[in-house]
Parts: structure tokens; C-alpha cells; sequence
């Protein structure tokens, strides 16, 4: 079956309240409507077809990156009149799913099914049942339960609006037809629009076979169009990611209290606690301790690495059997070689720390290479920037820093070399000898500490 996807993202989302499109609003860090980009592009090697109309040019550069084909609708004048914008970028010969950029977590499984029930010359149709169906169009069943028309709440009398099953608005339907059907459309009802639903009764005076599908999820179907409706889509889609990774064997200390806001992929035997945020392309070895309130972005974690509670990781590489924090920020750029350690209240960012080397506390490593085995003493700062330019410092293996130390880069401390506590560092430190910078100690005798003066009566 050749397949063409219309994605329906013309709408303003006044009920949103917000300068934003409602169709670029996020769920788990992506907007609405890249989700549903996502799932159509499953479907076919064309390009998707993105019917938009309110604030176009905001949608266009946010998704910029995005291969689709923009098609304008200048006037909303209804779904079918949105479809058949569409129409001149569509073969003949293709089958068009039609989809809605504020219905984000329609399923390749349900959408699969929805192919697979609907043969060739049949129209297929997405159907759910709702609790509260109030303001969806309603399901009107004949004679031997066949569907024979979808009814509009405007427009629907008392004993239709009873009615629980409401259509969804996903169609898969030949192109030849729509070509044929969506000229005839007219505008005679309650909202002066050009409905798609009309096609059904097109399809049954043609005697076209309407071929009914159901989704194995009810959120699946479920648009966006208030904050809360939005708030309720992020819980359902954290839910389902944390039951998956439970299920391939990752331990959460609490489903609920676990987000995912991108493309995670995470190791058997791996616990992550509670607050945790996984952003961006983030991948987990096996067997990694997560602790509380942690945030990984776009970032890379190897196997038996512990992360402890309040640290930020950031476009980073973690080795095998490496200790972070707690409190510890690890910036862009930064490789942390096999069994190195970072303490609490450290920043680190754009360096390589080699293997089993140690940043334990309170210090700040930029645009450094760091060696294997070197100790970095407690407030140590690599200085390396100059209030233009960026400068790196390089630290060979085996080497101590003492504590509260300026290593002022550019600057290299070769192999071995000891720099004493309390060092500022200015010239490149030769190998296995002790290198210190301080003015020699000294004590004023018969000093007096000064006393605040009484205050005048």
C-alpha cells in the first residue's frame, strides 16, 4: 500500500491562551507536532504534508530541521477544506492517512492496525468510545451496526449527543476519492465549515465500504487544546515510558516521579531514583546507580556508574565505573575516562579527565586534558579564560595539585609533578618535582587586634 500523510495543524488554540501555536507546545521536550511527524514518517518514504495556518512562519522555524512539505491554508474553513490544500501533493494511485498535529500520542500500532483492517478500496476510520464525549462528533450505527454517518455535537440532536462513540478525525482514505469528494463539500451547518466527515455518506451512497477501527489506548486519540489537557498527556506518556523500561529490567524508585524528554535508552539493572530528568539523546550502560533530583542531557553513560544525588550532566562521555557527585555539574565537551571521580560542587567543562583520576570537591576544570591518576585538590580552578579568549591547561599523569590552587592557563604541569597548596601557577611545571607559588609566612609581633571605638553618649 502507498501511503501519503496529511498532518492538520492549521489551528489557532485559542483556548490555550498563549502566544505559542498550540501545535508547538511540548510533551516529554518535543512539540506536539513533531510527535505526530514522527509516527507518519514510519508510514511513508514521502514527506509528510503539513497543512498550517495560524502563525506559520513561528511553525516553519521552529521546526526548521524537519523534513516536511508546508502546505498554507490562508483561511480556516473547516478539515475538509484543510485536506484539500494538500491534494496537489498527493499521487493518484496513494492511500492518505490524515492525521492532526494536536493529537500527539496516536500509536504506530494503532495506526498499523487501522492499515491493515482498511482494504485498498475501503475508507478507514478511527472510532473510540469516550466517557465524556461532550464537543466530539458522534458515531451514527445502522442496520447491522455499520457506520452510516458522523453527526457534529453542533449539530446533533439531544438523543445523538447521548451517544458515546465519537470519531477521532483519522481517516485513511484512497486519493482518487478525496479528489472527487472533497470539491463537493458544502458549508450548510452549524459552524459554516466544510467538514471531512461528510466524505462518510459520500462513501456509503458510492457504496464504499466503511472499514471501523479502534485504539488500544484512549489517551492515543486525545487532542490538545487547554493547559490542562496538555498537563494530562505529559503523565500519560511519562507513565508508559517508565512501564517500558520497567519491563526491560531498569528499577525506578518511584514511576511516577521519572521523566524522559527525548530519545532515552537505558541499561538491565540500572536504578534511577526519584526526580530524575532525561533529556535530549541520552544512552545508560547497564547496571548505573541514578541518584535523586539528577538531570542527563544528551549524554552518554557507561556501564556500573554511580551518579549521585543533584548532579547536572550535560553533553558529556562517562566511562565505565566513574563516581559523580552529589552536587556536581559536568558541562559540554567533557570525557570522564574509566573509574575517574567527581566530588561535590564541581564544575567541569570541555575536558578529559583521564582514568582514575580525581576532582573530589569544590573545583572548576575547564578546557582542560587531564592525564591518568592525577589528584586535584579540593578548590583548585583551572583560569582559563582572559576576558577574551579561551585557554587550555594540559595535566599530565600522576600528578598532585595541592589544594586552593590557579592553575593560569595556557599552562601544562608535566607527568608527576606536585604543585603545592595554595599555588598560583603561571609557567608550565617541569616532571616529578614540587612546584608552589606563596610569600613565605611570616608572624608581626606585638600586634593588637583592632577594637571598635565606644560610642559617643
Amino acid at each position: 500500500m502507498k501511503i501519503s500523510t496529511v498532518i492538520l495543524a492549521a489551528g489557532q488554540g485559542t483556548r490555550m491562551h498563549s502566544s505559542t501555536p498550540k501545535v508547538l507546545h511540548r510533551i516529554a521536550g518535543k512539540t506536539l507536532l513533531e510527535h505526530v511527524i514522527q509516527t507518519a514518517k514510519q508510514f511513508s518514504q514521502l514527506s509528510p504534508i503539513v497543512v498550517y495556518g495560524h502563525q506559520g512562519e513561528m511553525l516553519q522555524k521552529t521546526l526548521n530541521q524537519t523534513d516536511v512539505i508546508w502546505v498554507h491554508q490562508p483561511e480556516q474553513l473547516g478539515t475538509g477544506h484543510a485536506v484539500s490544500q494538500a491534494l496537489s501533493h498527493i499521487p493518484e494511485d496513494h492511500q492518505v492517512l490524515i492525521l492532526y498535529g494536536d493529537v500527539p500520542l496516536i500509536s504506530h500500532v494503532t495506526l498499523s492496525k487501522l492499515l491493515e483492517n482498511t482494504t485498498k478500496n475501503a475508507l478507514g476510520i478511527l472510532t473510540a468510545h469516550a466517557h465524556n464525549p461532550q464537543g466530539l462528533g458522534r458515531i451514527i450505527r445502522g442496520p447491522k451496526n455499520k457506520i452510516i454517518k458522523i453527526i457534529e455535537e453542533k449539530d446533533a440532536t439531544e438523543k445523538e449527543k447521548q451517544i458515546s462513540e465519537i470519531n477521532t478525525g483519522i481517516y485513511l482514505v484512497p486519493a482518487s476519492y478525496l479528489k472527487k469528494w472533497l470539491p463537493k463539500l458544502d458549508n450548510h451547518n452549524a459552524q459554516k465549515e466544510y467538514y471531512l466527515t461528510d466524505i462518510i455518506e459520500m462513501a456509503l451512497h458510492e457504496n464504499i465500504s466503511i472499514i471501523d477501527t479502534q485504539p488500544d489506548h484512549a489517551e492515543e486519540i486525545l487532542g490538545v487544546n487547554t493547559r490542562h489537557q496538555l498537563a494530562q498527556l505529559e503523565r500519560y506518556y511519562q507513565r508508559q515510558q517508565a512501564k517500558i523500561f520497567l519491563q526491560h529490567g531498569v528499577t525506578l524508585m518511584d514511576p511516577h516521579r521519572f521523566d524522559v524528554r527525548g530519545d532515552v535508552v537505558i541499561g538491565q539493572d540500572t536504578t534511577i531514583d526519584i526526580n530524575v530528568i532525561l533529556e535530549g539523546d541520552v544512552k545508560i550502560g547497564e547496571r548505573c546507580v541514578i541518584g535523586p533530583h539528577c538531570i542527563l542531557r544528551n549524554v552518554t553513560v557507561g556501564n556500573d556508574v554511580e551518579i549521585r544525588a543533584h548532579s547536572i550532566l550535560d553533553g558529556a562521555m562517562i566511562d565505565n565505573e566513574c563516581i559523580i557527585g552529589p552536587f556536581a555539574r559536568i558541562r559540554p565537551g567533557t570525557k570522564l575516562a574509566h573509574k575517574s571521580h567527581v566530588g561535590n560542587f564541581v564544575e567541569i567543562k570541555n575536558s578529559s579527565i583521564g582514568v582514575e583520576s580525581k576532582i573530589n570537591h569544590l573545583s572548576y576544570v575547564g578546557d582542560s586534558q587531564i592525564g591518568k591518576q592525577v589528584n586535584i585538590g579540593a578548590g583548585t580552578i583551572t583560569c582559563n579564560y582572559d576576558g577574551v579568549n579561551k585557554h587550555r591547561t594540559t595535566i599530565g599523569d600522576y600528578v598532585f595539585v595541592g589544594s586552593n590552587s590557579a592553575l593560569v592557563a595556557p599552562v601544562t604541569i608535566h607527568d608527576g609533578a606536585t604543585i603545592g597548596a595554595g599555588s598560583t601557577i603561571t609557567r608550565d611545571a617541569p616532571p616529578n618535582q614540587l612546584t608552589l607559588s606563596r610569600e613565605r609566612q611570616k608572624t608581626i609581633e606585638n600586634w593588637q587586634r583592632p577594637v571598635k571605638a565606644e560610642k559617643e553618649r
